[in-house]
C-alpha cells in the first residue's frame, strides 16, 4: 500500500487504504479542520517533533461501548469514598501538558508537542476536544484525560495519573456521562491491558468506519461540558 503525502487543502485518501501498521499518510499540519476531517473519516495523528505528522487509520480498531463499561470491585470502592472531584472541560491546556509529561512504557519522548497543544487547544475551544479532570481534596489536579466529540463518537487521545487511580476513576465517571447524551462508541486507538479491563475490544475496521458513518451525522455537542446534575 503507498503511504500519502498530504496536500495543503484538507484532503485525505480513503482509510482503508492504510498500511498494515495503520500507517496512511504524512505530512499536512494540525489545523482544527484538518483534525475535524480526518477525526470524521476514522483517522488520527501521530506526531514527532521534527519528523513529518504520520496519520494512522489501523486495523483492527480499538473501542469502548459505553454500555459495555465494566468498572472493578475495587475501582467501584475508590469511588464511592469519593477520593477525586471529576470535572470537565476546566483545565484542557493542562490535562494535555500533563499527558505529554508522563513517562510512556517503551517510548522516548512525547507525542503530545507544542503544535499538538496548539491544534487541539484550538479544537477545544471550538467545542469539539474535551479534558476530563480528576483533583484531590487540596484542589490538585491530578489524572486526567483528553479526546475529540464527532457527532455520536469520542475518540479518546491520552490519558495521565499522578495519584492512584485518578486516570480510571475519571474515565469511569465519564463514560457513563457520554452514554446518557447518546454516544454509542469510544474510539480508544491503541490496546492496552488498561482499558481491556474496563471492556474495550477489537474489532475490524470496516465495521468501525460503518459505524462512524452513522455517529458522524449526529448533532454535535459542543463545549464546555458538564455533568448532568444528579
Amino acid at each position: 500500500m503507498p503511504v500519502y503525502r498530504l496536500p495543503e487543502e484538507h484532503l485525505f485518501p480513503p482509510p482503508w487504504e492504510a498500511e498494515p501498521s495503520g500507517l496512511l499518510a504524512v505530512g499536512g499540519d494540525l489545523h482544527p479542520d484538518r483534525l475535524l476531517v480526518a477525526y470524521r473519516m476514522g483517522i488520527f495523528p501521530w506526531y514527532h517533533e521534527g519528523i513529518p505528522i504520520c496519520w494512522y487509520a489501523p486495523d483492527p480498531r480499538y473501542v469502548l461501548l459505553p454500555s459495555e463499561l465494566h468498572v472493578g470491585r475495587s475501582l467501584k470502592k475508590r469511588m464511592r469514598r469519593g477520593d477525586y472531584e471529576i470535572r470537565l472541560d476546566t483545565a484542557f491546556e493542562q490535562v494535555m501538558r500533563a499527558c505529554g509529561e508522563v513517562p510512556r512504557p517503551g517510548q522516548d519522548g512525547t507525542w503530545i508537542t507544542e503544535e499538538m497543544v496548539e491544534g487541539y487547544t484550538a479544537l477545544h475551544e471550538r467545542g469539539f476536544a474535551h479534558s476530563v479532570e480528576a483533583y484531590d481534596a487540596h484542589g490538585q489536579l491530578v489524572g486526567g484525560l483528553y479526546g475529540v466529540a464527532v457527532g455520536g463518537l469520542f475518540a479518546g487521545e491520552s490519558m495521565f495519573a499522578k495519584a492512584p487511580d485518578a486516570s480510571k476513576v475519571a474515565f469511569a465517571t465519564f463514560v457513563p456521562q457520554l452514554e446518557k447524551w447518546g454516544f454509542q462508541l469510544v474510539d480508544c486507538q491503541m490496546e492496552t491491558e488498561h482499558l481491556a479491563r474496563f471492556g474495550a475490544r477489537n474489532i475490524p475496521r470496516v465495521e468501525y468506519l460503518r459505524a462512524l458513518q452513522i455517529l458522524t451525522q449526529q448533532p454535535e455537542r459542543l463545549g464546555p461540558w458538564r455533568f448532568d446534575a444528579e
